[in-house]
């Protein structure tokens, strides 16, 4: 053996294959998404699949579950980092202006997340608890009503500044935050 990475005691291959698995299902979709073009991607043979994955669908949820945890784990150290309620709903903002959600790619494997979830009930359990994550993170900060509003207005503005020709820029973001964060206006 001459210690490939590539060999059959190689520790992160299925890292890998979830890696691969994500970036195949932003090139092609997750309905047009197989074994192959994964192993390619991966650069394993094809058997290395059905070894860590017992089907299709298996692999798909650990891919999407893979992918819900990255995100959240950026989101959340944010919003951990932040000291003070001010802090906190700068934040807020960086989250939906910046990279941390709404990288082209990301934003492309969450759309294919919502659409395969819909037709697959139990990848909804990834949706439901990559939603609860964000919503215990901005819990740090903000009361569960306003964290679950504020949950909602990261999604809709990241999807909707993807797409839109005039995207909310972050000085209007910041002034949507503080209304949905300031209870006395």
């Amino acid at each position: 053996m001459t210690g490939s990475t590539r060999g059959p005691n190689d520790p992160r291959r299925r890292e890998r294959i979830l890696d691969a698995a994500l970036d195949v299902i932003a090139e092609h979709g997750a309905i047009k998404v197989t074994f192959r073009k994964i192993a390619d991607a991966a650069g394993v043979p094809l058997g290395s699949l059905t070894y860590y994955f017992d089907d299709m669908q298996h692999l798909l949820t650990d891919a999407f579950t893979r992918h819900a945890e990255s995100v959240s784990t950026r989101y959340g150290a944010l919003l951990e980092a932040a000291r003070s309620p001010r802090e906190a709903q700068e934040a807020v903002v960086e989250i939906i202006c910046g990279k941390v959600w709404g990288t082209d790619h990301n934003l492309l494997l969450s759309y294919e997340l919502y659409a395969f979830a819909t037709r697959h009930p139990e990848v909804r359990t990834v949706m439901r608890s990559w939603m609860q994550a964000s919503r215990d993170s901005l819990a740090r900060h903000f009361d569960p009503l306003t964290a679950r509003a504020l949950d909602a207005l990261i999604e809709g503005f990241s999807i909707h500044n993807s797409v839109d020709l005039r995207p909310t820029d972050r000085a209007e973001v910041a002034a949507i935050v503080d209304a949905v964060v300031d209870r006395d206006r």
